[in-house]
């Protein structure tokens, strides 16, 4: 009878719905010792603290978000970053609003004037000042006009097109190739790794000035007449043969890299969790091994591109770079050096484009360095 009483008491006391039961209520619902009753507390509402203490602190994330993240914080990398995309908006822009074209020949009522020779920036000759009292509106010459009367502005945007996309396209080819031959070096090791870096050796022995010389002479005289009206006529055997060495002599360090890399990670669990359940090489390296180690692949491939830009501008003043009249910063850079004296100008223009790539794109490799890497996070 007592404990029917205390069961009515405890029913006829019960909460309503969505409140909390009262001190005496929980006392008697609590779970008695060795009783299979369940803890009737443990299914109680949660609070608005306990709530709280489950909430996530951090969203989720990624590798890729993480690095982004972390490069935006970088301010003088984030600083060239916005002076890169500028210049490269730039040079798309320039031949929908500069009317003269990179070998055109500027002329006035379809003749020729030859005070238009070696302009300064912003200078008019003497037919053109003449069209301008007539009421004749003309594009300025932002960079003046070189020694032929060409629009020296819109050579040097042609010059950073060309130089850009040839670091661009050498990076590339030395990501691709670096990548392919570390990778399997580095993941089957033993002989075939040995093997394997002897050759890399051999490769770093190599002089790459006098190779690249010495394909432009031979390569002129092969692929003169079978480029002739095929889209490589327009990049020249000079350009072919810088392109090939890069693709036999530059991708030695990338390899290296990834190796170093994946001779670590092939030693991890997750590796050898992949092998056991039967998964063949190529799966293991293309899903488990390589996005393991795509923080040195980005920041080997951002810090090359300058490297190759500047190893074109550099052959391009030796002669060795794209066909004329098709111009690149080293070229144009060339052509000013036999009249440094009298336009010094025309060398400070490419110059200062030249400075600009390579500089903007090496700040923004190791901003990338210290965006990716978690060991040089502060």
């Amino acid at each position: 009878m007592a404990e029917n009483k205390m069961t009515s008491q405890v029913k006829g006391s019960a909460p309503e719905q969505n409140e909390r039961p009262s001190f005496e209520a929980k006392e008697l619902l609590r779970k008695r010792v060795l009783s299979l009753q369940p803890d009737l507390s443990v299914f109680e509402p949660a609070s608005e603290k306990d709530k709280a203490q489950q909430e996530v602190m951090r969203p989720s994330s990624t590798f890729l978000k993480d690095g982004i993240k972390n490069f935006r914080k970088n301010k003088l990398a984030m600083s060239m970053f916005f002076i890169l995309m500028a210049l490269i908006i730039l040079i798309f822009l320039t031949p929908y609003i500069n009317p003269y074209g990179y070998d055109e020949v500027i002329r006035i009522n379809g003749r020729r004037d030859k005070s238009l020779a070696n302009l300064g920036p912003l200078q008019w000759s003497k037919m053109e000042q003449k069209e301008i009292d007539q009421g004749v509106k003309l594009y300025p010459h932002l960079f003046g006009t070189d020694s032929v009367g060409r629009d020296y502005y819109v050579r040097c945007m042609v010059g950073t097109k060309i130089s850009l996309g040839v670091g661009f396209f050498a990076s590339l080819i030395v990501l691709v190739i670096g990548l392919i031959y570390g990778s399997v070096a580095g993941y089957l090791g033993g002989k075939v790794d040995l093997i394997m870096m002897r050759i890399v050796d051999i490769i770093y022995a190599l002089p790459d000035t006098l190779i690249i010389i010495l394909l432009s002479v031979v390569l002129r005289e092969v692929l003169k007449d079978k480029i002739q009206g095929t889209i490589f006529a327009t990049v020249g055997t000079n350009m072919l043969s810088l392109f090939i060495v890069f693709g036999l002599l530059y991708w030695v360090g990338m390899a290296r890299l990834v190796r170093g890399q994946i001779l670590t990670l092939r030693e991890m669990d997750f590796v050898m969790a992949a092998e056991s359940i039967g998964a063949n090489k190529r799966r293991i390296i293309r899903r488990h091994v390589l996005p393991n180690c795509i923080s040195v692949i980005i920041i080997s491939t951002a810090l090359q591109i300058p490297s190759a830009i500047f190893t074109e501008s550099f052959l391009s003043f030796l002669g060795l770079g794209v066909a004329v009249p098709t111009p690149s910063l080293g070229s144009l850079a060339n052509d000013a050096r036999e009249s440094i004296q009298s336009y010094p100008h025309k060398l400070v223009f490419p110059s200062i484009l030249i400075c600009l790539l390579v500089l903007s794109l090496n700040i923004i490799g190791d901003g990338l360095r210290d965006a990716f890497d978690p060991k040089l996070r502060k």
